[in-house]
């Protein structure tokens, strides 16, 4: 994911694939279910890194991070560079 518009996505459909309503993962998390809706929606100005992580952790999501240019397997680097394996 690139940007908090995916990432309010991904929330979204794991939401749902969950069973949950944006009011129970609001409540549980903290956070306004207004806040929430704009959030999956992408139109969220302000979403704090306290909001995203306790999102996250109702859903049973975490985040991960990794340097640009580092990520990936082997495999995915070789293509990436046009060698093959």
């Amino acid at each position: 994911m690139q940007t908090l518009s995916e990432l309010g996505l991904a929330v979204a459909q794991r939401r749902r694939a969950l069973g949950m309503t944006q009011i129970d993962v609001a409540k549980r998390a903290g956070v306004a279910s207004d806040t929430l809706s704009r959030f999956e929606l992408g139109k969220a100005t302000d979403f704090g890194a306290r909001k995203l992580l306790a999102v996250l952790a109702v859903l049973g999501m975490e985040m991960q991070y990794s340097l640009e240019g580092h990520a990936g397997s082997l495999e995915s680097l070789a293509r990436e560079h046009g060698l093959r394996r």
